[in-house]
């Protein structure tokens, strides 16, 4: 199995639309970050975490020409616009493709992108299959089942879902605060990808204080930050970091 983060850019990506650059340095091709996405790849399935609004390049980037299912972490643009682009597979097979939400990210799909899910003529049918995203959802890697676990996290004022992979792998692109009691899932992981939005406080994203303090807590074997904003260089940031935690950047893959 591989998992392959994306893109690990936050909400406006590196360099923002207006072409700003912040603290990162342009002639470093790991600063050029789309925004949150990330895909799991076995010998039978890809499954796909999140629509980025940068979802198309993303995709024609990593030459994936099938997505089987889409798990959602939250209702957020940036991890929901480039829904749209998940229409061509169904083109392609002519099934509605399953994709899995929390309750509130449900009503903001259904409400926002109302056509995706209902038919409205012959020429227009629904091309995506909105499920109920269960606490463990379950995949195959050659014929055997991996289990995938979703557990709220705070985001801010909304809620988001971190993912954890086979008991192996730990997704939290956006979180503000981990409950204590789910504390047991993350202890001793060999991956953690974590939010890490800048050096500042922030009431939505870990910063990379409180990223580096869940990382001495939870002692995965390797760190990723994720979620990266112009302030944060990749080369500056990998300088500063402990032996066990790297920067994010886009197609950054693990072999599980």
């Amino acid at each position: 199995m591989k998992f392959i983060i994306l893109g690990c850019g936050s909400s406006m990506g590196v360099p923002r639309p207006d072409g700003f650059f912040g603290n990162c340095d342009p002639n470093n091709k790991k600063n050029y970050r789309t925004r949150c996405s990330a895909l799991i790849k076995t010998t039978d399935e890809n499954i796909l975490i999140d629509t980025s609004p940068d979802l198309r390049q993303q995709l024609l980037r990593h030459k994936i020409k099938k997505i089987h299912k889409v798990l959602y972490s939250h209702m957020h643009g940036d991890q929901t616009h480039g829904i749209n682009d998940l229409r061509s597979f169904y083109i392609n097979s002519r099934k509605q493709l399953d994709v899995y939400a929390d309750k509130h990210t449900s009503r903001y799909l259904n409400s926002t992108f109302s056509y995706i899910f209902k038919s409205y003529s012959k020429e227009y049918p629904a091309t995506l299959k909105l499920n109920k995203l269960p606490k463990k959802i379950f995949i195959k890697n050659n014929n055997k089942k991996i289990g995938i676990q979703s557990i709220i996290v705070e985001h801010g004022k909304v809620k988001s879902n971190c993912f954890i992979f086979n008991k192996k792998l730990a997704y939290i692109s956006d979180v503000s605060k981990i409950y204590k009691k789910d504390h047991k899932y993350f202890n001793n992981i060999q991956y953690l990808i974590i939010d890490c939005l800048w050096y500042n406080f922030h009431p939505s994203h870990f910063n990379l204080e409180t990223s580096l303090a869940v990382i001495k807590q939870f002692k995965p074997k390797k760190a990723i930050l994720t979620n990266l904003s112009p302030v944060l260089d990749y080369k500056v940031l990998k300088k500063i970091l402990p032996k066990n935690v790297i920067p994010a950047h886009d197609g950054l893959t693990i072999n599980l």
